[in-house]
């Protein structure tokens, strides 16, 4: 049998060829089908929730211009290469500072958002420049952005909260950050900072070792050698020898009865045999630590804790010989083996020493190891100095900050004011402290303490009530100590009017406690003079003044809820005349508005009851007449018909 037309295998087995079709029409139902089906199966992913977790993007996911912000930014914040003029870079670098902050902020709110990394290098360089303010104020509007934060940006902010003195608030936030479920866990940095704020600012050790307790519970960080360091140095500071190497050894416990291989614990455990009396002990395992054979790690931080330790147990000729080691290896910026405290430790050995020459000769030499000073190093160089009244010596060092660009701050200020203070030249001192408010500078209530104070142990009470008066003229509570000082200075000179006012301030001020020792001692002073009288009148004169103050604050209270009142009615009533207003101009427009369409429309119907003059006189010329002139008002027309015959009827 011969076939007309061939005949495929994919049509006589279609079983075989499940995706063959018989006509062009089938295959495309075919493929619209698997089409729909395949967009059925892989559905659009739905647009993030805006409370979903927002994590930092990485840099190299950004856009061009989001990149470019960023490097622009790190341009403003690093340093010139060289500088022309020393004296003018500090402030060319404020100013740099300044504009980088300030454009981000301004980033912040456009089509060109920083990053999350743009925003920790402007925050960390406000926080090396101590700008606290800004800082906080960059953070908040980050926050506010909705700029996901990273852990850097929390071990900033901690370290902000630190520097502010606020070791609560640092507590609280960490606290939060570490809860479950967190998006960006605490990093060890975090739990370092907050426990350094405890134990070296605030001598809260037994807050700062729960806290390590929930940092082993957390599970977010492992026990970390730094924050048992921490801990075993404020054991020390506390005279609780015993504490710190039991904390050393419940680390080697936590590391699985290893030896720790982070140097960092030893200086720690090194000063806590020291202040047991186990002095070969120490020097035992200092020797063990730095043999040969040891497999401890040790970087800058490391040796610079066994070299404090030597250093304030009389190890100097051990302290010269680690520092010598130090400096061999270091090889910037291959292997930092010293760094500013380095030098600020060896500064203290010799001054603990006696040897002051040598400790500024020390402190000159950072510039040999390619090691910058800062004014922290200043600064705890020109205390040593002062404390054994070498003043002029301090007074170059304070010359030198200038010309190595650095400002000095408000600690300066006051260690030269308490180093003159010492020398018994206060005016020079007062000069200091004066210097600040010209410089910009604000003074705390711990600096009026220091001013006070000194000026109390030079008998020079009137000028130190001057500052006192002046503290309180600019919203700085004194502390109790500064109220203390006044006060057992007057009742040593026998001023009891004035030791009363003292006392009378303290006892107004809700912030401090008038204690026990202060009542008796004024008390004792006044009974002694038989003025037990002045002591009631002085009790009663307190309460007077504090129902007074109930009073004025309530009416203060009142009065400024009055005020409110006033304004929110007020705010009505020029939104109802501005409403009313809006309603007569509207009413106004709509009457204007009708009016052109009835004088429009009058217009419209007397041209079409006018005849047109135009069209007659053009058909009038022609010899032609229009439909209906001639003819009468109201009668029809002529009309012509034909009958049948031809003849015509009208």
């Amino acid at each position: 049998m011969s076939l007309s037309k061939h005949l495929s295998a994919r049509r006589l087995v279609p079983a075989l060829f499940p995706l063959a079709h018989a006509d062009a029409a089938s295959a495309a139902a075919s493929r619209r089908a698997r089409r729909r089906d395949a967009f059925v199966s892989t559905p659009p992913a739905p647009p993030p929730s805006p409370s979903s977790v927002r994590l930092a993007e990485p840099l190299p996911s950004l856009a061009p211009s989001r990149l470019a912000l960023h490097n622009r930014i790190l341009a403003l914040l690093s340093p010139p290469a060289a500088a022309t003029d020393d004296l003018a870079a500090p402030a060319e670098a404020r100013d740099d500072l300044a504009e980088a902050a300030l454009l981000t902020r301004h980033a912040l709110h456009s089509n060109c958002r920083p990053s999350s990394f743009t925003c920790v290098a402007v925050l960390a360089a406000l926080l090396r420049a101590r700008r606290l303010d800004d800082f906080f104020a960059l953070h908040r509007f980050s926050i506010q952005a909705a700029v996901p934060p990273t852990a850097a940006t929390h071990a900033l902010y901690l370290s902000a909260l630190a520097a502010r003195r606020l070791p609560d608030s640092a507590l609280l936030h960490l606290r939060q950050i570490a809860r479950a479920g967190s998006p960006v866990p605490p990093s060890p940095t975090a739990y370092r900072v907050v426990v350094k704020c405890l134990v070296a600012d605030h001598g809260r050790l037994h807050d700062a070792i729960e806290l390590k307790d929930e940092m082993l519970a957390s599970g977010f960080v492992g026990p970390d050698p730094h924050v048992y360091s921490l801990l075993m140095a404020g054991c020390v500071q506390a005279g609780d020898g015993a504490k710190a190497v039991e904390l050393y050894q419940e680390l080697q416990d936590k590391l699985g009865g290893e030896p720790v291989l982070d140097g960092i614990v030893y200086g720690s455990l090194m000063k806590a045999y020291f202040l047991m009396g186990m002095e070969e002990k120490a020097m035992e395992c200092y020797k063990e630590l730095l043999g040969p054979e040891s497999e401890v790690r040790f970087g800058a931080e490391s040796y610079n804790e066994v070299l404090d330790a030597l250093g304030q147990n009389k190890r100097l000729e051990d302290a010269l010989k680690l520092f010598d080691r130090m400096l061999a290896e270091h090889d910037h910026p291959l292997r930092i083996a010293v760094d500013v405290r380095s030098f600020s430790v060896m500064v203290d050995a010799y001054c603990a020493a006696g040897k002051f020459e040598d400790a500024i000769a020390v402190f000159r030499r950072m510039g040999e190891y390619k090691v910058v000073p800062d004014v922290a190093a200043y600064n705890n160089l020109i205390r040593h100095l002062g404390l054994n009244r070498l003043v002029d010596e301090a007074e170059v060092l304070h010359k030198e900050m200038g010309e190595h660009s650095l400002v000095a701050d408000e600690e300066t200020h006051v260690l030269l004011m308490d180093a003159f203070f010492r020398a018994d030249r206060p005016d020079d001192g007062v000069s200091y402290f004066n210097k600040m408010s010209e410089l910009g500078l604000k003074p705390e209530a711990s600096h009026y303490h220091k001013i006070v104070d000194g000026l109390t142990g030079l008998s020079l009470l009137d000028k130190a009530q001057e500052y006192f008066d002046q503290m309180r003229e600019k919203e700085i509570g004194p502390s109790i100590a500064t109220y203390e000082t006044l006060l057992k200075a007057y009742v040593g000179v026998t001023r009891f009017d004035d030791a009363a006012k003292v006392a009378k301030g303290i006892l107004l001020d809700e912030k401090v406690i008038f204690t026990d020792e202060m009542r008796e001692l004024l008390e004792g002073a006044l009974r002694g003079e038989g003025r037990e009288d002045d002591i009631a009148k002085l009790y009663e004169d307190v309460e007077r003044e504090k129902a007074e103050a109930v009073v004025r604050a309530a009416e203060e209270k009142a009065r400024a809820e009055s005020q409110a009142r006033e304004e929110r009615a007020a705010r009505r009533a020029e939104a109802a005349a501005k409403d009313e207003a809006a309603a007569k101009a509207s009413a106004a427009a709509i009457e204007a508005i009708l009016g052109h369409r009835r004088k429009t429309e009058g217009e419209t119907e007397a041209s079409a009851s006018t005849p047109n003059a135009l069209d007659g006189g053009l058909l009038g010329r022609l010899g032609l007449r229009s439909s209906g002139e001639g003819t009468l008002q109201d009668i029809p027309p002529l009309r012509s018909e034909t009958k049948g015959d031809g003849q015509e009827q009208f």
